[in-house]
């Protein structure tokens, strides 16, 4: 098997809001979009981000319609406390302010629209390390 490309597809209400959000605090672009569906991603983030209209008839598999509840949209950066920063400047509500980990993961959490959950991530210690001991 060649993977030639990846995306995580979400289910939301109101995929433009979510798309708009995505493009105007985190810098993706829109690749493309038609009623229901918008297609974002950014050079560096090794996917692409989908939103899909809740209740499309050609969703499939059926069962699998509704929320994306219980995700996390998680990106890891360079400098968590600049980007902190950043969201907060451009009004961005923080669902959760910057925590540490005891393993090494220092992140925040905002919320789209949708209510779709955005961490941004920086690991304060090496993943490995930090579950090595």
């Amino acid at each position: 098997m060649r993977i030639t490309s990846s995306a995580v597809s979400l289910n939301v209400a109101d995929p433009t809001a979510s798309a708009e959000f995505l493009k105007a605090h985190y810098g993706f672009t829109e690749d493309m979009a038609a009623e229901g569906f918008v297609s974002l991603s950014r050079p560096d983030a090794g996917f692409n981000v989908i939103y899909l209209k809740t209740g499309l008839a050609t969703f499939k598999p059926e069962s699998a319609k509704g929320h994306a509840d219980g995700l996390l949209l998680v990106f890891v950066v360079d400098d968590i406390d600049a980007e902190y920063e950043r969201v907060q400047a451009e009004g961005v509500a923080i669902t959760t302010p910057i925590e540490t980990e005891e393993w090494g993961e220092r992140y925040f959490q905002t919320a789209d629209p949708n209510g779709v959950i955005i961490q941004l991530v920086q690991w304060m210690t090496e993943p490995d390390a930090a579950t090595a001991s």
